[in-house]
Parts: C-alpha cells; sequence; structure tokens
C-alpha cells in the first residue's frame, strides 16, 4: 500500500483542539513491552485507549531483559520503577571480553555511569507483569482484552474498525479514532500497510537463552559479553537468586549454525526448546576464568532458542489513521539491549503526540522524530552495535592476545561503543 493514498484526518491540527485530541480512542493491538507502555502513557496523559492482545492468558514467561536507563526514565515517570527495582538487579558494569575472558572494554551502568536512573536487569516475564498489572488497575473496565487475535482494518476519514478472532473462533469488530500496531515481529499491521515487505531477515545465527539459579561472580551485578568468531555469550544476574550466595542468572548463547543465505527459519521454529547437543560445541569455545560456561547451560533445567532476525527498515510506518510501534515497526538483533529500549522510547513519543494534535500530524511527527533513529538502530545492531568490538577482536587475534592495544586501539573501541550510545540515546546520561 502507498502510503500517498491515505486517509486525511476531518480537521487539521491548526483546529484541532487538545480537548478533542484527549477525546480520541486509540485501539492498540499487541499487549506487550511496547503496547502497554503506550497504553500507560496515553492513560496517564487523558487519552482514552484499549489494548487488544492475542493471547488468551498472560504468563510470566521467557528470561532476561535489560531496561536502560534511558528507557527506565520513561518507566520512572508512569511510577513503575519501584516495584521494577524490587524485581530486578541493577546492573553496575558492563565487560566485553574475548574467549579467555580477558577484558577488553568495560563501562559503568546507570547510576554507577553518572545516571539519573538505574540500569536493571529483570526477567523479562515478571517485567512484562508489573506492566500489565498495572494496565489492569488503571485502564477502565474493558480497557485490556485478552483473546483478541486481530485479523483486519477498514479504515475511513472519521475512524478505524478493526476486525479480530476471539478465543471461542467468534468474530468482534471494535472502532477507535486510531489504530496503533504493536504487534510484534510478526506484525498483521505491518503485514497489510506493507503487502510487499521483504520478510524475516536471518543470517544463520541462533540463540539459545535460559535462566539458572548460579553462584554470584563479579560481584553480583556485573553484565559480562563473551566472545570468539564463531561464539558469543551474553551473561548476567536478573534476580535474586535462592540463597544468599546465588542469583538467578540469564545466559545467551549466539552461535552460526546455517550461511547467511539460507532461508529463516519457519514461525514454528521461534521459542522451541533448546537441547544440549547443539549448543555445547559453542560453549566449550568460550574459557572463562570466572564462569565455567558449560556448567552453567548443563544445570539450565530448561532452556529455549531463536533465530536471531530482524527486517529491513521501512520507508514509512502510517498510513492514515494507522501506524506501528516497536518491533511490529523495527525489530531488530538484541545487541546492545536496545529492542525493549526502542519500543519504550516509541511509545511515550506516540502517546505526546496523539494527545496534542490531530491523527495525521501525529503519526508525522511520530516518524519524523523515530523512524530514521530507529532504522540506524536496526542497520548498525545488523553489523554487531557495540559488540562490534568483540568480533573485530576476534577477527585479529583468534588466539587470544598479550597486549590489547596491539590488537585494537582506544579510539576504535570508544568510537564503536560510543557512536552507539549516541545514536540510540543512551550517551546522554541525565
Amino acid at each position: 500500500m502507498d502510503k500517498n493514498h491515505k486517509l486525511s484526518s476531518t480537521s487539521s491540527p491548526h483546529c484541532q483542539g487538545q480537548d478533542d485530541a484527549l477525546s480520541r480512542r486509540v485501539l492498540i493491538a499487541g499487549g506487550g513491552i511496547g503496547g502497554l507502555v503506550l497504553a500507560l502513557s496515553l492513560h496517564q496523559l487523558g487519552v482514552p485507549c484499549t489494548v487488544f492482545e492475542a493471547a488468551t492468558e498472560v504468563r510470566e514467561l521467557g528470561v532476561g531483559i535489560n531496561i536502560l536507563p534511558h528507557s527506565a526514565r520513561t518507566l520512572k515517570s508512569l511510577g513503575l520503577l519501584g516495584e521494577l527495582d524490587d524485581a530486578a538487579i541493577r546492573t553496575r558494569e558492563l565487560r566485553y571480553v574475548n574467549h579467555l575472558g580477558k577484558q577488553i572494554w568495560s563501562g559503568l551502568r546507570g547510576l554507577w555511569g553518572g545516571y539519573d536512573t538505574p540500569q536493571l536487569s529483570i526477567h523479562r516475564g515478571r517485567f512484562h507483569g508489573i506492566l500489565w498489572r498495572a494496565a489492569q488497575a488503571r485502564l477502565p473496565a474493558g480497557g485490556l482484552r485478552n483473546g483478541y487475535r486481530l485479523q483486519g482494518f477498514a479504515q475511513d476519514s472519521e475512524g478505524v474498525t478493526a476486525r479480530f478472532t476471539l478465543a471461542d473462533g467468534a468474530e468482534a469488530e471494535e472502532r477507535g479514532d486510531v489504530l496503533v500496531g504493536a504487534d510484534g515481529i510478526h506484525s498483521v499491521v505491518r503485514a497489510l500497510l506493507h503487502p510487499r515487505d521483504g520478510g524475516i531477515r536471518w543470517q544463520g545465527n541462533q540463540l539459545w537463552r535460559g535462566a539458572v539459579d548460579w553462584p554470584i561472580f563479579e560481584g553480583g551485578n556485573v553484565m559480562v559479553i563473551a566472545a570468539d568468531s564463531m561464539a558469543k555469550l551474553t551473561v548476567y544476574p536478573i534476580a535474586e537468586g535462592r540463597s544468599a550466595g546465588t542469583r538467578l542468572t540469564n545466559w545467551v548463547m549466539n552461535g552460526k549454525v546455517a550461511s547467511a543465505a539460507s532461508p529463516p527459519p519457519t514461525r514454528e521454529s521461534w521459542s522451541r526448546l533448546g537441547n544440549l547437543e547443539e549448543v555445547l560445541p559453542f560453549a566449550k569455545r568460550l574459557q572463562l576464568p570466572f564462569l565455567d560456561v558449560e556448567a552453567l547451560i548443563r544445570a539450565t533445567p530448561k532452556f529455549f532458542e531463536y533465530p536471531e532476525c530482524d527486517r529491513d527498515p521501512l520507508p514509512w510506518w502510517s498510513q492514515g489513521r494507522v501506524t506501528l510501534l516497536g518491533d511490529a515497526a523495527h525489530p531488530m538483533y538484541p545487541t546492545g539491549s536496545n529492542g525493549s529500549a526502542q519500543a519504550i522510547l516509541d511509545a511515550r513519543c506516540l502517546a505526546r503526540l496523539l494527545s496534542e494534535l490531530a491523527p495525521e500530524a501525529a503519526f508525522n511527527a511520530y516518524e519524523a522524530e523515530r523512524l530514521q533513529k530507529t532504522s540506524e538502530v536496526v542497520l548498525n545492531n545488523r553489523r554487531g552495535g557495540p559488540e562490534r568490538v568483540l568480533n573485530l577482536v576476534a577477527q585479529r587475534a583468534p588466539k587470544g592476545f598479550d597486549r590489547l592495544e596491539d590488537v585494537i586501539t582506544s579510539e576504535e573501541i570508544a568510537d564503536i561503543v560510543g557512536s552507539y550510545a549516541r545514536l540510540t540515546g543512551l550517551a546522554d546520561p541525565q
């Protein structure tokens, strides 16, 4: 669908008063992190909204996620930081090391790094659960609905009609002023807006992810990313453990399993249970003095595998009274812990604009503020993001190094890490 074939709103932003904006009903397809933060932000600003989630029940599933300071500010403004903080670990430091554990770069995080909000490492399910319960408590009755799977929409100059299939197979229609597709990497809204989109992109990398109670290492609040040319491990604590000497520890192993020319895995291949035979060869490549990687993975009762996928950036997100947000708009590799952060920044931006402007003007301003930034993050993550320094060291010193300066300069490292922080909005501590 060509963006030029879009419907104009019934009035311009100059004659659309703020009172009209605040009476507008926003339909949100998708009750994930981005959709819920949008709903909570709209509610805070006095804009009515309804969230439609396809899942029939919300369970606290998943493994670890990082709430970076620039997105934590939004959660703080919503009054959620205290509850999130209680469920999380405040990350003190991020370290990049080679496959033998020799340090390449480190940086202080959150309050230790001079930010006005902490960086929180947390179980994704607990994070989602806190957002969901907040939405249940704050939105009016019927404002949060399970078992509504979006099938399509129709729009006119007055609004949008969204069509859903319910959990029992029945069909339903809901009328609103605008529709926001926050329905993830497999977004129905995106597919309808961009039927010729190139689809999921996969370069042959597989992720295995798990969490297990594990003895404290490096003080119990450090995130470590270790890599050689074939394997990369991200490991960090996400909650207090079962005893004073342990933490619930999240790990992610990234390994090359196919060529970049291979077709992406089918949808059924997402979030499958992983098996040791596939992940252990990658684990054995990493010999870290502070962590037995193989033992950590063997001790995890159940872990999952995911293809590392993204999509090419879109030229536009909005058509008439419909737009995209978060992974529906810009799915990206998890490099740099920025997927959820960018969705949260999308949500806060869009909520503010919808409270101030007519739909088309709000969506145009939203794209102007967010589309180019997130497109650049997608492409930067595809090249390795800030972790590209690990790739460079692995290429230049595959057997390790005695002196880091013989392999990579401090200026090169600072440029890669610093430019990423500026790009993503993380560079400003305040």
